[in-house]
């Protein structure tokens, strides 16, 4: 069989592993509203590295600041103090609809009749096109490229009711994934899709006020008290140092994207009602469980696959080592080598401990393959090192389909399990034998049901179906 190996883009190595969109936070009732947004953004680097922004409010006027690059790099002590009010909302973004240039940062503001309204949003509108095509035919002029802003127009649109009546027209009319956090001049408000698909929790801050964040971890870095995740199809209105919720939409089956649990979400935090950290290691022992390997040792490659392989370590009994060692002082850009120095982009990442790999029968444990091109390279530098085997067992399924809702894997074309079985795969990437868990082992390590789920890119069960303008073709060769 002939191997369809996707095309690797042109960006560095790390966007050949699977992508997500954005981190959101958002702050109400705090005297130091920006400075906490700042911390919780901190937290949620993981979730996107283009750019990060933060918009505050102190009731009468409103303040932005927002640029390309990482949340430290935009952000000084200066700025966050000219960030002043009690109210803000924050975002960093890997963009998966809308260019990666500065006029597509979020949050995305806008003024309406002298009112000011805020928006940052984590997911994809799955008929954000058509929405789009309609609010222009009506006079809107958009600014960006982004799916977040037809958010804006909406509410625009809606003005002449009662804020609350805004909200629920506005939202209504979106499908898809978003979990939001937007802003007015003395509100904030919570979104999540009626579906769940991304994440997004409340928590008490210690000296006053609440947090809204993507993640648990935001919340243990400002010392906030956990109090609840906001529930799928529920609109929280922080306001007159009160909250309150509405539920705008009927109530539907969650769609949890289990890629959170496999690979996004911070170990160190609970998403979904579960620890990130402990369904990775009971991943690995149900692949321990699925497929026994005679190997002299597991391994993860730093930092994918790292606590799947303390699963897998565990329930084989085979020891747990590190035979690559990773260089945490690589920037986001480096001088690019000469042509002679292949696999450059690899090798200053991570490098394999020759005198230990020399003669081994290696086991790496993966969190996923998307496009394969990285692990072709990673499993080259074990080989080249000495080893004498090299298997491979992944955390999850085969990624056969595109996501709709906020993952960078648009399409089938750029997923190498789409056309290709495990054999054919394994063959390019230079295993001697490589192991996906079964779909029923990675869901049950959740201690979740299958239902919970939205297993969209390995069974195609999409629950949300995209618009056809939105995923156009897509789909268009993908493999069963």
């Amino acid at each position: 069989m002939n191997t369809q190996i996707p095309a690797a883009p042109s960006s560095a190595v790390d966007s050949l592993r699977p992508t997500h969109e954005c981190g959101v936070c958002g702050i109400y009732d705090h005297h130091d509203a920006a400075k906490f947004a700042y911390f919780g953004l901190y937290a949620l680097q993981h979730r996107g590295q283009e750019s990060a922004g933060i918009v505050t409010s102190n009731g009468k006027q409103v303040y932005i600041h927002k640029n390309m690059g990482l949340v430290p790099e935009v952000f000084s002590e200066e700025i966050l103090s000219k960030l002043a009010g009690d109210i803000a909302i924050g975002h960093v973004r890997y963009s998966t609809t809308g260019a990666s240039t500065i006029i597509n940062t979020q949050p995305l503001l806008a003024t309406h009749k002298g009112t000011s309204l805020a928006v940052a949003h984590n997911g994809n509108l799955v008929n954000s096109v058509e929405l789009r095509r309609e609010l222009e035919m009506r006079g809107s002029i958009f600014q960006t490229t982004m799916d977040s802003e037809v958010v804006l127009h909406l509410m625009a649109h809606a003005s002449d009711n009662s804020f609350e009546e805004a909200l629920r027209q506005t939202l209504t009319q979106l499908k898809g994934a978003f979990s939001m956090v937007m802003m007015s001049q003395d509100a904030l408000i919570a979104v999540r899709d009626p579906n769940g698909f991304r994440p997004l929790c409340l928590g008490k801050l210690p000296n006053g006020g609440y947090i809204v964040a993507s993640e648990t971890c935001a919340l243990d870095l400002v010392e906030a008290a956990y109090l609840r995740d906001i529930a799928p199809g529920e609109v929280l209105i922080c306001k007159d140092g009160a909250l309150h919720s509405i539920y705008p939409w009927p109530a539907r089956r969650s769609s949890f994207c289990i890629f959170e649990s496999v690979y996004f979400a911070r170990p160190d935090s609970d998403i979904f009602g579960i620890n990130v950290y402990q369904t990775r290691k009971r991943m690995g022992q149900m692949l321990a469980r699925e497929c026994r390997i005679d190997g002299d040792f597991v391994m993860p490659f730093p930092d994918s696959g790292n606590y799947a392989a303390i699963g897998y370590s565990q329930e084989s009994g085979l020891p747990l080592e590190f035979g690559v060692i990773r260089n945490h002082y690589v920037g986001r850009t480096f001088i690019q080598p000469t042509q002679s120095m292949r696999d450059f982009n690899v090798r200053v990442k991570l490098n394999p401990v020759r005198s230990f790999l020399t003669g081994k029968r290696v086991i790496i444990i993966e969190d996923s393959i998307i496009r394969g091109t990285t692990g072709k390279s990673r499993v080259r530098s074990l080989r080249d090192a000495g080893a004498k085997e090299v298997h491979m067992l992944v955390s999850c399924p085969p990624t056969r389909y595109p996501c709709f809702y906020g993952i960078d894997f648009p399409s089938c074309k750029e997923l190498i399990a789409s056309g290709n079985d495990v054999p054919a795969i394994a063959d390019y990437l230079g295993l001697d034998s490589l192991y996906y868990l079964s779909l029923e082992g990675m869901v049950a390590a959740t201690g979740m049901a299958m239902q919970d789920f939205c297993l969209a890119c390995f069974n195609a069960d999409y629950p949300v179906p995209p618009d056809r303008n939105f995923h156009k073709d897509a789909l268009a060769g993908c493999g069963s």
